[in-house]
């Protein structure tokens, strides 16, 4: 799969993944969610106290949460889309994950949490500055004191130099689509426009999503985070202490 295959809508309210629920786990079947993880646990290890409660906000089908259950956390998911958590529950076969369906941008009842992820670019889908202030006070809430949040964000340069203007494609026996990355109408915006073919039993059947994602200076971010009261201890890049790359990940913590 090409490179969008990580654009992932699952933190705006417009955005419900619909029917892509279907072959969501399909299309990142080789995303490097062990990376997550072990970036997570690297991070949370240099804690003062013990981190034992998550919360994973655009959680989609669940594969980040359920890997943080295993790794003994207490995970709380939490998405949008219905569907996506459909999916997700049925993976969790232990049971060990609490799955809630609520919009990022209007948490309510969500508390005395250790930690908070937001991984997978969720953040690139909150479409303007406000729902991001919103997104981030309800996350510094639902925090502990001396809580950590932990999300990545696809930079401006991977936006503008790997995105803007790429097409990617993949032909599978029963699936295949086709995925358009073009600049949407506000700066560093992403329009991705996709199409899929399904076999469905009798015959392929079609079904198109439209997605939009926004890029944020690094600079911007953090003045949003400090406003809300977070202290940004490092920003790192790429799963490694590189100061720019494709992927950027912030650890802030709750004074």
């Amino acid at each position: 799969m090409g490179r969008c295959r990580h654009s992932t809508a699952k933190g705006d309210s417009r955005l419900s993944y619909r029917r892509m629920a279907q072959v969501y786990d399909r299309l990142m079947q080789d995303a490097p969610y062990g990376k997550w993880i072990r970036w997570t646990n690297q991070t949370l290890a240099s804690s003062s106290k013990e981190i034992k409660s998550i919360l994973d906000l655009g959680c989609g089908t669940g594969e980040i949460a359920i890997d943080l259950s295993q790794e003994g956390y207490q995970v709380t998911g939490v998405d949008l889309s219905e569907d996506m958590l459909s999916v997700a529950s049925q993976k969790d076969t232990e049971r060990k994950v609490q799955w809630l369906q609520q919009d990022i941008t209007k948490l309510e009842g969500l508390s005395g949490y250790d930690c908070v992820v937001s991984y997978c670019d969720v953040i690139n889908y909150i479409p303007d500055e406000a729902k991001l202030q919103s997104v981030f006070s309800n996350t510094y809430t639902a925090l502990n004191k001396g809580g950590f949040f932990l999300f990545d964000v696809h930079s401006i340069e991977h936006i503008q130099q790997n995105l803007y203007g790429q097409t990617f494609a993949e032909v599978y026996d029963d699936l295949s689509y086709i995925w358009f990355c073009d600049p949407g109408e506000t700066k560093y915006s992403l329009i991705h426009d996709l199409t899929f073919f399904i076999d469905n039993g009798r015959g392929f059947e079609r079904f198109d999503e439209t997605h939009e994602q926004k890029g944020y200076p690094k600079e911007t971010l953090k003045n949003l985070l400090e406003n809300t009261g977070f202290f940004v201890e490092s920003i790192t890049a790429d799963f490694k202490e590189a100061a720019s790359g494709d992927r950027l990940f912030f650890i802030c913590k709750k004074q």
